[in-house]
Formats: structure tokens, sequence, C-alpha cells
């Protein structure tokens, strides 16, 4: 038995994980960052780079419709090379695998493989191939990045015809047919993509609208463009049983008015969330305990310090307001590394954290939507602009929206901005900067917008809301 001392111990490999022990090593830190699966961890390998490379290759597919359809291109899909499309995905995903170890060999980080449980507030026990027993003390401090994996219900555990978002792309082949569990945004993601395949979808949500937690004429307007591609959608629906059969699955679902149908489809899809991994850790030798939904809270959001001294969280393991989203899961990292060098980072701005769902089409959103913004208190003034109001837009053709929500008057401060339609994944960031340095209409109405571009939409909804608008939408 062995044992190693280092400045700072990174528990779990993923976003938030690899990004706190990178920054560590290039502030001058030693880092160990100990992980039992594959460094990058379900972003990577499961989650948001391979789901998002298989939702590209479904635009395409799209694109071959709206080409024959809309613009008189002579084009027809002849079918989906199930084997090529994957192998791409999975050439993506290495490639982005090789440079992310790359960059924490280059740094100097140790990758010690294996299962790491606590002894102590800065100490780590690392068993695996090549690791048994292995002993690893941190002089600065442990941090904590060990994830989430799906939410699973009883009797719809992964198995044959059922799967969960960690395999749902993983599995053999296209399905003919798709029942979704979950309407939030993984769910949405994966019944978009399964209907650009030409399979036939039918989504279940619990809530009165797809993404309840976005604002509601995002959840509205998604469903009314989903249900035009040909998606079945169920809100304020629940599954009341399902059973497996020799050729898939065949479920009764109760609608929002209390009547019953069946539904059969060859693949089911529980999508209903992610719970916190912290199985193994023993988290009580270091004097931690977990919240009743399992996650672990800092009792310092500035600095993500649990009650613990020189122990801290980042990614999954946190509560709301994080957000459980990789892009801030990277965030937090950095964060946490400077924190230990001895900085003083500016904490996380979790109310300018930007959301998207990269379905078709897609939603992107940041800040308070109207309902939130009235619960917190706020008066507001809204603008709603639709995409095809502008040139732009008319080409993309798509059911897509600008909404602003701000405090009244041109001075009012930016509250939130959500995004419906093609590529609005990109569009998003601007507006984060709205909303994070609490800007006002009257601000950003004094910057141009290219035209044409689906951009210049923003650009319209924040020029009337400064009383200088040219398209008088809500």
């Amino acid at each position: 038995m062995s044992g190693n001392t280092t400045d700072v111990i990174v528990i779990g490999g993923g976003t938030g994980g690899y990004s706190t022990a990178l920054r560590a090593a290039h502030l001058g830190l030693g880092v160990a960052l100990v992980e039992r699966d594959l460094i990058g961890g379900t972003c990577l390998h499961r989650g948001c780079v391979p789901s998002k490379a298989m939702l590209h290759a479904a635009e395409l597919v799209d694109g071959i419709a709206e080409a024959r359809e809309r613009w008189g291109v002579a084009s027809r899909l002849e079918g989906v090379d199930w084997k090529a499309l994957t192998a791409t995905r999975d050439a993506l995903v290495a490639r982005n695998h090789q440079g992310v170890e790359g960059q924490l060999a280059a740094a100097g980080v140790t990758v010690v493989r294996g299962t790491a449980a606590l002894t102590g507030p800065r100490s780590v026990r690392v068993d695996g191939p090549g690791a048994a027993g292995t002993r690893w003390t941190a002089r600065r401090g442990l941090v904590l990045a060990t994830g989430s994996r799906p939410r699973t219900l009883p009797g719809l555990e992964a198995g044959e015809h059922v799967v969960t978002s960690d395999d749902a792309l993983f599995a053999p082949g296209l399905p003919r047919s798709v029942l979704v569990l979950g309407g939030g945004a993984i769910g949405v993601e994966y019944a978009s993509f399964h209907r650009s395949m030409g399979a036939e979808v039918t989504l279940v949500e619990a809530a009165e609208r797809l993404l309840p937690l976005e604002d509601a004429d995002v959840g509205r307007r998604l469903a009314r463009a989903l249900r035009k591609r040909g998606v079945t959608v169920l809100t304020g629906a629940r599954l009341l049983a399902a059973d497996r059969a020799d050729d898939g699955v065949r479920a009764r679902v109760q609608s929002a008015r209390g009547g019953e149908s069946e539904v059969a489809a060859e693949r089911l899809l529980v999508a209903v969330g992610r719970v916190p991994v912290t199985d193994g850790l023993d988290l009580a030798a270091a004097g931690l305990a977990t919240d009743a939904r399992g996650h672990l809270p800092p009792a310092d959001w500035a600095t993500l310090e649990t009650a613990v001294p020189g122990v801290h969280v980042v990614g999954d393991l946190l509560p709301p307001p994080s957000p459980g989203l990789a892009h801030a899961s990277f965030a937090e990292g950095l964060v946490v590394a400077e924190v230990l060098a001895g900085l003083s980072p500016r904490p996380v701005d979790y109310a300018a954290v930007p959301r998207v769902t990269y379905s078709a089409p897609q939603t992107a959103s940041v800040g308070l939507g109207e309902e939130a913004a009235a619960a917190a208190g706020y008066e507001t003034a809204v603008n709603v602009l639709p995409l095809t109001a502008t040139a732009k837009g008319m080409v993309h053709g798509q059911d897509g929206m600008v909404k602003v929500v701000a405090e009244p008057g041109p001075e009012g401060r930016v509250l939130g901005v959500h995004l419906v339609g093609p590529h609005v994944s990109e569009m998003i960031s601007a507006s984060q900067l709205a909303v994070g340095w609490d800007a006002s209409p009257a601000d950003i109405a004094q910057h141009i917008h290219p035209h044409p571009t689906l951009s210049e939409a923003v650009g319209e909804a924040f020029l009337t809301l400064a009383g200088r608008g040219l398209h008088q939408h809500r």
C-alpha cells in the first residue's frame, strides 16, 4: 500500500472535474485526477457530444426533405446507414477524448485510474486495476465532481426495449417507433432525433407543457412545432403501466383529461431526470452528507466549499441554483481551482447561465421567464417577435420566436431572453451578456445586428422595448 501527496485531488474526470484539474495545474498546483471510467465523463461519451453529433445528422436528414418540398431540389433520402453514422459519431467522440487527455498530460495532471473512497477530509483511497489500495492526500483541497446518472423508475430499468439517455444512441439500429417518457431537454432532443430518422414518436410529459422549467411560450411553441413534424405530444399526461413484449413495449397512458389510451412502441426511452452519483465515496469518512435529493450543498456558494473546510463540489452533485449543465460545471471548475490557488475569482453567476435544447426547432434561454419574473416580484415589459418577421426567418421558414422579458421602460433591466428556432443555440451568448451585465433594452438597441440574419430579430425585440421598434408585436 503506497501513499502519495499532492496539492489538489479531483474525483471525477467529467467536464467539471477536468476543468478543475486543468485550471489548477495551469496555476502551478500539483493535481491528481481520479477517474474510474473514461476521462470526459457522461457529457463527452454518452451525452452532450455524441447526442449533438447525432442531432446534426438528423438536421441533415431534415434538410433533404426541406430541399425537395420548399426549394424544388430533386433530392430523395434513400436511407440511413446506421453503421456509418455511428462510426462518424464515435470518431468525433474519440478525437475529443484524445484532446482532453492530451491537455491533462501536457499540464502535468496525474490521472489515477480507479474508484475513489474518502478516508478523511483531504485523503482518498483508490481501488482499481494497478491502483488497488493506493492512498492520496491533498495539501490544498479535495474536489468532488462525480457527476450524475439517469433516473430510472421501478419496473422500467434499462434492458431490452427500454433505454435511458445513457444508452439510447448506442442501441443497435433505428427503431420504427419510440415512446419517450419525459418532456425535458433530454426527452425532447431524443424525440426530435428519432422523428427525423423516420420513427413514429410519442412524447409523454407529466407537466402541462414541454420544458416545464422554461418560459411557458417556449414550451408551447416547441410542442406546436413538434406536432407539426408528426410527433404525438401528450402533456399533462402520465404513464400508468408499461409491459415488455417480444417486439417492444405496450404502455397505458392517462391523458390530461383523464382518458386512457394504449401506446405500442418498439422502444421506450426513459428521460425523467438525473440523480447525483455518490455510490462508494464514503462521504461520512470526511464528515459529509447529502441532502434529501442526493446533492451536496455548499456552505459557501461563492467558493463552492462544503461545510467541511477544504472539500469543494462542482457539477451535478450541486443542488439548484446550479443547473446541472456541462458549461456550468466547466465554470464551477475554474472557480474552485482558482480558490484553491489562493485567488479570489468571481463566483458563478447562475442567473446568467444559458440553457439550450438541441431539438428541431432548437430552444435557447437565459435568465427569467415571464412567469418566473412575476413570481419573483418584478414588474415586467415583454416583447415577443416571430422569427418570420425577419427576412432570414422567412428563408428558414420554421416556427420560431424571440421573447424578451425586462423591467418596464427603455432603461429597465433585461431579466430574460428566450429563443425558439433554427440555430438559436449559437445566438444566445449575446443575450447572456445582456442578462449577466444587467443591461437595458436601450443599451442593446444601440447595437446594430447584421442583415439579413436571425439575430436581427433579437435586435428588433430590444428596439421595441426601448420604444424604437418598427415591428409591433407583443
